[in-house]
């Protein structure tokens, strides 16, 4: 759905593009936390899928590697979720936006979510996919697309990590 322009949209983006908001956890300006919660995600939506293949053909094969989605997916959603954290309580601008709170909210209660499926795995991955491993696994894939959406929106609305000076000086050199 199309959105028409609101009155004082021209003034927030001009504000974005002069005054962005960087990130304090970046390497040579690319902020980390976009760059490292790509894996984890991948790997906890891979895990429903291994779950439900587990559940189709009872082969142990994708409980074991169920497991090992699950813990990289815990793991590294923990090491990305840092790298988020140091940005919102070092920046204060994104400690101003409520949408940076929910994200954080949320993901806290993923992460949670996952480090739990994975720790239940660990001793028998079988004997825990049906029920609990695949309602942690589905319910994990919920809240993924529930933060995602959240941290897509700090990045669309608020241009938080998004160096606007660069790219006004690449496709507008001299200002024009």
């Amino acid at each position: 759905m199309a959105t028409h322009p609101q009155p004082g949209d021209h003034e927030r983006a001009l504000k974005l593009v002069t005054n962005p908001i960087t990130s304090r956890m970046a390497i040579h300006g690319h902020p980390l936390h976009p760059i490292l919660i790509h894996f984890p995600v991948a790997a906890l939506l891979g895990l429903v899928a291994t779950d439900v293949a587990w559940l189709w053909t009872g082969d142990s094969f994708w409980a074991r590697a169920g497991l090992w989605l699950a813990g990289v997916g815990a793991l590294g959603g923990w090491v990305s979720g840092f790298a988020g954290l140091v940005d919102l309580t070092t920046v204060r601008r994104v400690r101003r936006l409520v949408t940076a709170w929910c994200h954080a909210i949320m993901a806290v209660m993923l992460l949670s979510l996952a480090s739990l499926n994975w720790l239940l795995r660990v001793g028998d991955p079988v004997s825990v996919i049906w029920p609990w491993g695949l309602y942690l696994s589905l319910l994990t894939g919920g809240l993924i697309a529930i933060t995602g959406f959240l941290g897509g929106k700090m990045v669309y609305e608020f241009g938080v990590g998004v160096d606007t000076r660069q790219a006004v000086d690449k496709h507008h050199p001299g200002g024009t």
